[in-house]
């Protein structure tokens, strides 16, 4: 487990006031797609959630090239690992309505979290969860 995280590199976006409902279909989009192809897909997705999620995958590769400077993206291979959407804090508002009376409104929010790692070493991680399943 812990050699697994050494070789993910890690953003997290917390508190994102959008629902996670609606971040979770860009997220879905990005799963396990190479790093680059991602990015194109974020830039011309017509969805608000997506400027953010780009900002985030650009943060984790920027994570990733802190840790090897010198190694370029399109020879390392990249590609989105962990792309996951938690539920965060729901702030309770109030909606007048009709007669006096109120609705209650849900402004949800959420946590994201994308991990980036190189496709050699997830190639490695398979294999390894393929032995574990058979043993």
């Amino acid at each position: 487990m812990k050699e697994e995280r050494q070789n993910q590199y890690i953003a997290v976006l917390r508190n994102c006031p959008t629902s996670p409902r609606k971040m979770r279909l860009v997220t879905d989009m990005i799963k396990g797609v190479e790093v680059n192809k991602a990015l194109d897909m974020l830039k011309f997705s017509s969805k608000e959630a997506s400027r953010k999620v780009e900002k985030l995958l650009l943060s984790a590769i920027a994570n990733w090239q802190a840790k090897n400077e010198g190694a370029r993206i399109e020879e390392s291979n990249l590609l989105v690992k962990v792309a996951k959407v938690d539920v965060s804090r729901t702030l309770k508002r109030i909606q007048p309505a009709p007669q006096g009376r109120a609705h209650r409104i849900k402004k949800r929010s959420n946590h994201v979290t994308i991990a980036v790692a190189s496709t050699d070493v997830s190639a490695q991680e398979e294999v390894l969860q393929e032995q574990e399943n058979q043993a």
